[in-house]
């Protein structure tokens, strides 16, 4: 923690030389005005209500305005010659019983640490406030204003909790308060066993802000979301234009090349141990060069074989073709051969048929 003041706390003739931090912090996530559509941070630009014009700090005076209308401007000269504060003592004016200061007084709680050679006389009064169950009184000046506190203790050590002044409590001004209520003693009986049943005593670390909690996470998951985008890119995304598809940091981006490539090549390997002629189908309709290779390669080695195995094929047809052939052609050379003795032998029995009839027919004319 960072000490926000320091001082002295004084009692008769003890002085307690001590440093103030602040006892609480809130635990509120704060949220800042965006724009809806691109996220971009909403800047509170200070105009006036006469001119228009923006104003800047050192043109801003403070002004009051009185019920009837009438404003009264105060410059930093005025404010300046008013009696302030500023000392650096905690004065205590009473000692009294703790159950006398009403809670609702009560505001923003500091812890005093004193100094190392303070140690005694910080102890002295913390054991005396303890033995005597009382809280002390006193005025102190931060931020240049005077504020009514009490110093208590809490564990070890004490405690300076600034107070409202009486006039800025309000009254609690009902009208059906006093109106005249009627409780039998059955309700009360009961309500007492009510209070009895949930009696308990005070453990305040056992309850927890549901709320902040909630919030919390809602945050922490948005973080955590893929596609949450960095707060100072979002002009840079703005500005960028062009494309207008879905805009991703580099991680998301890395990410998601790195789970398609291992798509791809499960894709692969699927393929690669299928029968089947082709790239593999992913379902995308869309294929990579690896695919594309392994498919060539694949389609060319059936070809080759479907080659290999037609070859022997054909080489065997050609031969029996061509048996065929010699076949053909030697029944036409043996046809051929038959048919020309076949005329040859019937010529010369024709010829030598005619030398006989001429041979006779000499033999009578003679």
């Amino acid at each position: 923690m960072r000490a926000i003041w320091k001082g002295a706390v004084s009692f008769g003739l003890v002085n307690v030389p001590v440093r103030l931090y602040s006892a609480t912090g809130e635990h509120d996530i704060r949220f800042h005005q965006v724009h809806r559509s691109d996220g971009g941070r909403i800047r509170m630009k200070r105009t006036c209500t006469v001119c228009g014009e923006e104003i800047s700090y050192d043109q801003i005076a403070k002004g009051y305005e009185s019920p009837d209308g009438k404003l009264v401007v105060l410059t930093d000269e005025d404010l300046d010659g008013l009696p302030v504060a500023s000392g650096h003592e905690i004065d205590v004016l009473q000692f009294v019983p703790a159950d006398q200061v009403d809670p609702v007084m009560l505001a923003k709680p500091y812890y005093l640490e004193p100094e190392s050679r303070a140690a005694k006389p910080y102890a002295l009064l913390r054991e005396a406030l303890l033995e005597t169950e009382r809280v002390a009184v006193v005025k102190v000046a931060l931020r240049q204003r005077e504020s009514l506190a009490v110093l208590r203790v809490r564990d070890k050590a004490i405690v300076l909790q600034t107070m409202l002044w009486p006039d800025e409590i309000r009254a609690a001004d009902f009208g059906v308060l006093d109106d005249d209520v009627e409780l039998r003693p059955q309700e009360l009986q009961m309500a007492a066993s009510l209070v009895e049943s949930l009696a308990a005593d005070f453990a305040p670390e056992q309850f927890d802000d549901e709320y902040a909690v909630a919030v919390r996470d809602l945050v922490e998951a948005r973080l955590a979301d893929a596609d949450a985008a960095p707060a100072e890119a979002t002009e840079d995304v703005a500005a960028g234009g062009g494309g207008g598809g879905e805009v991703l940091d580099l991680l998301t981006a890395l990410q998601r090349s790195v789970d398609r490539a291992r798509g791809t090549a499960s894709s692969s390997t699927a393929a690669a141990n299928t029968p089947t002629e082709g790239p593999a189908d992913d379902g995308s309709g869309e294929g990579t060069d690896d695919e594309g290779s392994a498919s060539a390669a694949r389609t060319a080695k059936k070809t080759a074989a479907r080659k290999s195995t037609a070859a022997p094929r054909k080489t065997a047809a050609k031969k029996t073709t061509a048996k065929k052939a010699t076949g053909t052609t030697a029944a036409k050379k043996t046809a051929g051969g038959a048919t020309k003795s076949g005329t040859k032998a019937a010529g010369d029995t024709e010829e030598k048929g005619t030398r006989s009839t001429t041979r006779r027919a000499a033999k009578k004319s003679a």
